[in-house]
């Protein structure tokens, strides 16, 4: 989830009474650890292959929307990267997008946006966030397999990006900046990062510029002059349930309580916020993942509507077919406050 307008992106992603739907220790599976598939809860296993049809085009082009008129390289990646790291086959998505990109980006090496055009798709903006955006795509590259791997450059496309992302890295704070022309930290970004580069450095280079101890909560900019809102549910709120989306856990602390606290504080915001706003599908993975199956069939009966629409991402859509099929009897009103 990521720094400016919510559709344009600047994140793919990261819930009553607290008994009443807090998962049943017995039922937890692992906390994603990034770049590695994680244990399924038997009966839930994911589709084997993912169908990005409407969202995939034939050039290997994944457009943020279905039938959309963008691609945003980020949004791509990350419903890569979540369909992969949970065990759904993406091998020809993956190879046909990194073919695409490569042939796409600018002279300049650096990812960018890209717009429909009459020939296909031209570059129409810089990435919304250069450091989020390239660690996933250094992520997508380091786990093509080798047979793959001289067709489609992965060796070269993987040392200009690592290049990129440490040109970004700011030495005095250990975090990485959002841009050449945006010299802050954002604190959901350089999780990212450590997505890719799960550095002791950065872990504390992170505690020590974004925690905020008397508040007991992150901060979510470096930017000078920042406002934080802690009453709004994106970036403030969404910050707090990062670091389980992303695999990072601060020292000391637990996953379960961590995602029970944020849970029982923020659940009803998440699902009224889908009536106006995007359906922040990577929360109910994260549900699904805690063994929370009443969070996560509230979330898609609430989701249902929404497919394919114009609030639907395509990272939105790999959670859809990550999760297992809604069953009857539907949820209630009095189960989703």
């Amino acid at each position: 989830m990521k720094s400016g307008v919510l559709l344009d992106w600047a994140l793919a992603l990261l819930l009553a009474l607290l008994l009443a739907w807090c998962p049943d220790s017995r039922a937890l599976t692992p906390v994603l650890t990034p770049g590695l598939p994680v244990t399924v809860p038997t009966g839930l296993e994911p589709r084997r292959t993912l169908d990005l049809q409407g969202y995939a085009d034939a050039q290997g082009a994944i457009s943020v929307l279905h039938q959309g008129p963008r691609v945003d390289p980020y949004f791509a990646l990350q419903a890569l990267l979540l369909a992969r790291d949970h065990g759904v086959d993406v091998l020809d998505l993956q190879a046909r997008f990194i073919d695409w990109l490569a042939q796409a980006q600018p002279a300049t090496g650096v990812l960018a946006r890209y717009c429909r055009a009459a020939q296909g798709w031209r570059a129409c903006a810089r990435a919304d966030a250069d450091d989020a955006a390239l660690a996933l795509w250094l992520r997508l590259l380091r786990g093509v397999p080798a047979a793959q791997r001289p067709g489609l450059r992965a060796d070269l496309l993987q040392a200009r990006a690592e290049q990129q992302l440490r040109a970004l890295y700011h030495p005095r704070t250990g975090l990485y900046i959002v841009s050449p022309e945006l010299p802050y930290s954002l604190w959901m970004d350089n999780l990212e990062v450590w997505t890719a580069w799960p550095q002791r450095a950065l872990s504390e280079a992170l505690m020590a510029h974004f925690w905020q101890p008397q508040q007991q909560r992150f901060r979510t900019s470096t930017q000078p002059g920042h406002r934080e809102r802690p009453e709004r549910f994106y970036p403030e709120q969404t910050a707090q349930i990062y670091p389980l989306l992303t695999g990072w856990l601060p020292p000391g602390q637990d996953a379960a309580a961590l995602y029970a606290r944020w849970m029982q504080a923020h659940r009803g915001d998440w699902l009224a916020h889908m009536a106006h706003d995007y359906p922040w599908a990577p929360i109910a993975l994260l549900a699904w993942q805690h063994g929370d199956t009443s969070s996560v069939r509230c979330w898609q009966q609430r989701a249902a509507p929404m497919r394919h629409g114009h609030r639907w991402t395509v990272t939105d859509e790999v959670v859809a077919q990550l999760l297992p099929p809604l069953q009857d009897p539907p949820p209630t009103k009095e189960d989703c406050q």
